[in-house]
């Protein structure tokens, strides 16, 4: 979430930031009904020192000696009876303004960083820089990899659709067993790195999606109970940073980093027609996501950190794979920054996403109310957070079908994985 004071004191900066995302934002409405709150707060603050004004002159004029009957305290008794009933109207309006004022902030997007590509679609994100060109298969006989899983018998998809819908998948024998080897393999990698492994609830409640920023704009995205104040977790970003949700950490505390293997579900409204084979783009799938509480002046630093956890997997499987820095137009909501790590897929010669980088810096922490105490300071701040994915597990295995794909129809087994999967060809 924004700052509302930042918004009042720079409206045309935060209106030409929020101009460069996609989409279109109008802070106007949020300014005026801020200028209604306060300009009643102001009113109502007048009045209620009036009031305890009134009620103290009464008191002293009782005091010394006045009849309460007189008529100059009944006068003042009648004043004060009229602001009471101005404020009991007061009150509540100005409670309203807040609550719509809070709901018109939780639909505008962080706002990118300064050093964040101004753009407006993906075509113009930035690469960065790129790694194991010399690992990249470059031959047009590739079978893609949801062909060659179901050569070796380890992926079927008409099973998966029988039982669910379109959009699912089941692996079967070496399949799941590389799948496990993978989230294992990822897990081992990140709490060496000093992640502290956490396995969170995959139902979260509405609080939790609106903190990180999922709710209210992208409810057709998830996947709710019908019964219950619950949702499945489109990511584990959702419950692990909202673990924290509504505390005030330790300043020595910081930086809190987490890692998580958890089931994702996402809907995947408006994507029809995308990515429909494969493990690529489905409702349902495995990754481990990489969370971090830290201090507001490392976060950007913390960045760099995070892409590195990411690349390290990457670069353990000798996975061919860019990292690019997406422009404005392309940020997710809560995102000032973030970098996609892209693997190689040799059956179609592209860079695929395999994970995103993000900073939220504050605006996920003011929204679950985050917040952190320096020793010796007064008041609090809050904390910066960034997600990550350590990687996405389903993508990771269709690049290690494709860029360890044989000749013969096998698929060599990444040395780093063999001895979490205990073989070395599938």
């Amino acid at each position: 979430m924004l700052d509302i004071k930042q918004i009042r004191e720079n409206p045309q900066l935060i209106q030409e930031r929020l101009d460069s995302r996609s989409g279109k934002y109008d802070i106007q409405p949020i300014l005026q009904l801020d200028r209604q709150q306060r300009e009643l707060e102001v009113t109502r603050s007048q009045l209620q020192a009036r009031s305890n004004e009134i009620g103290k002159i009464v008191g002293q004029k009782i005091k010394s000696g006045i009849d309460s009957q007189d008529s100059e305290i009944q006068t003042l008794r009648d004043e004060g009876n009229s602001i009471r009933t101005q404020l009991s109207e007061l009150e509540p309006q100005e409670k309203d303004l807040k609550a719509e004022i809070a709901q018109l902030l939780l639909a505008l997007p962080n706002l990118p960083s300064d050093s964040t590509p101004i753009g407006k679609s993906e075509e113009e994100n930035v690469e960065v820089r790129r790694w194991g060109d010399e690992y990249i298969i470059q031959n047009p006989n590739i079978l893609p990899h949801w062909e060659i899983g179901e050569k070796l018998g380890i992926l079927n998809v008409e099973r998966a659709v029988k039982v669910a819908q379109s959009r699912f998948i089941t692996l079967i024998g070496a399949g799941a067993a590389l799948e496990r080897a993978l989230i294992q393999f990822m897990l081992s990698v990140q709490t060496q790195a000093g992640y502290i492994e956490v396995s969170p609830p995959l139902l979260v409640n509405t609080a939790s999606l609106t903190a990180t920023g999922q709710l209210p704009k992208f409810a057709e995205e998830s996947f709710k109970c019908a019964d219950d104040d619950l949702w499945l977790i489109p990511t584990a970003e959702v419950p692990v940073t909202n673990l924290y949700r509504g505390e005030i950490l330790a300043a020595e505390d910081l930086p809190i980093y987490h890692c998580a293997y958890t089931p994702c579900f996402r809907r995947e409204a408006g994507s029809y027609g995308r990515d429909m084979r494969g493990l690529i783009r489905l409702h349902q799938f495995n990754k481990v996501e990489l969370v971090k509480f830290v201090h507001p002046s490392t976060s950007f630093d913390e960045l760099e950190r995070l892409v590195g956890n990411a690349e390290a997997i990457l670069q353990a499987l000798q996975l061919p794979y860019r990292v690019v820095s997406l422009c404005s137009g392309d940020l997710g909501f809560s995102s000032t920054k973030t970098y996609d790590l892209e693997v190689w897929l040799p059956s179609s010669g592209k860079y695929r996403e395999i994970s995103s980088c993000s900073n939220t810096i504050d605006f996920q922490a003011r929204r679950a109310d985050i917040r952190f105490k320096e020793a010796g300071k007064k008041g609090t701040q809050f904390v910066h957070t960034l997600n990550g994915s350590g990687l996405a597990v389903g993508r990771t295995m269709a690049a290690i079908l494709e860029n360890y794909q044989q000749l013969d129809g096998t698929v060599r087994i990444p040395e780093a994985l063999q001895p979490y999967l205990g073989r070395e060809v599938l």
